[in-house]
């Protein structure tokens, strides 16, 4: 029997065999907005569409099985900083390429602008915290303007019952839930090796911050399929110490609390991650880990941790997003997507995926001949 999207990725999240190996290429991004044909600011400066509904349609036109891992930002009033001035934002530089932006408020009569400022580009994903002088513009700016035309969005309870409804059987939306990243920065590095003492209070911190935004997510009435509980790069901005000394109580705490209301959990974190998935298969019971990406990019190789953990997680990965995807061939796609579903398919408990974030280029071609490749090739032998 055929199986939708959602049933299937539903069956393996729950360590049961479907009728074949779901496929969710990493395309979280780039590639949604290329299929826009808009410019990219377009998305992500003014809303038209915002980048998670232009993912739909993506999962929607290749026909992937969409597990949405935490693209739609989902927001509570409480949790927003409203203490400290009102910041505007303003189009300090334009043109054919760029629209640079820079916050400002006003205070006792004199306008005060940040020190960096966002590059939206038109063909890629803004780039934010850059100094203007990096850019050749000036701190102070001699003539800006105000952004106008952003669409509003709800990020709400309602705006997540929207995307649930938008999204359908083509798959699962998962929320961010909390985080695996304490230490990021070059602050918080220093603190953390200079003041000691801080570690508990930061520890207590993401406790009660989990705790609390859980409480408010079940209080909704349309719940989220998953919930999200990593953070990208986490093994490159903390040791693995750090994430064990600091994250991981509250990050068992958000895994228990979701199976105790029988939601999955899901952990994306690209970069070195082996470690990650050793700590979450021995020490918790996380539902599902990706994108497992291998050297360069990673150091997991994917048939080793099906043979060591296969049996605890839902692992997803993890054909290389440049050498395979970007610059290989369909049958280069083709033969890689074989080697990963032979490597981890035995018994269930893998989805097909790519390594983090396909780059914009990559061919249409080669994501339907690795999705095309699930469909025929996809058994769990």
């Amino acid at each position: 029997m055929t199986m939708t999207s959602r049933e299937r990725l539903l069956t393996v999240l729950k360590g049961e065999i479907p009728d074949c190996v779901p496929v969710a290429p990493d395309f979280s991004n780039m590639i949604p907005a290329r299929l826009t044909g808009k410019p990219f600011w377009d998305l992500y400066l003014y809303n038209d569409p915002p980048i998670w509904e232009a993912y739909i349609d993506c999962a929607k036109h290749f026909g992937i099985d969409s597990l949405m891992d935490g693209y739609f930002p989902l927001t509570f009033p409480e949790e927003l900083v409203t203490d400290g001035p009102v910041w505007e934002r303003f189009i300090v530089h334009r043109d054919a390429e760029r629209l640079v932006v820079q916050e400002s408020h006003v205070d006792n009569g004199r306008r005060v602008w940040r020190p960096e400022v966002t590059v939206y580009l038109v063909a890629d994903p803004p780039t934010a915290h850059v100094k203007p002088e990096a850019i050749g513009l000036p701190a102070i700016p001699k003539r800006w303007e105000p952004v106008e035309g952003v669409k509003e969005v709800d990020l709400g309870p309602e705006g997540l019952k929207r995307i649930k409804a938008l999204l359908g059987d083509q798959g699962l939306v998962g929320v961010r839930l909390t985080w695996s990243i304490i230490v990021y920065g070059e602050d918080r590095l220093v603190a953390y090796y200079e003041q000691p003492e801080i570690h508990e209070r930061w520890r207590a911190e993401h406790l009660a911050v989990t705790e609390a935004r859980f409480r408010r997510i079940m209080a909704m009435d349309v719940k989220p399929d998953f919930f999200c509980i990593g953070g990208s790069g986490t093994l490159i901005y903390q040791t693995p110490q750090m994430v064990r000394e600091l994250a991981l109580p509250g990050l068992k705490c958000a895994i228990d609390l979701a199976e105790g209301v029988g939601i999955p959990t899901h952990v994306h974190s690209c970069g070195p991650e082996k470690e990650l998935v050793r700590m979450f298969a021995e020490e918790t019971r996380l539902t599902v880990i990706d994108p497992l990406e291998c050297p360069p990019m990673g150091d997991c190789d994917l048939a080793e941790l099906k043979r060591l953990y296969g049996q605890k997680l839902v692992l997803k990965g993890n054909l290389h997003t440049t050498e395979v995807m970007l610059r290989g061939s369909t049958d280069d796609v083709v033969r890689a997507s074989r080697a990963a579903i032979d490597a981890a398919g035995k018994g269930g408990r893998f989805i097909l995926s790519t390594g983090d974030q396909c780059g914009r280029d990559t061919p249409d071609a080669n994501l339907h001949a690795m999705i095309d490749t699930a469909r025929t090739y996809g058994r769990y032998r």
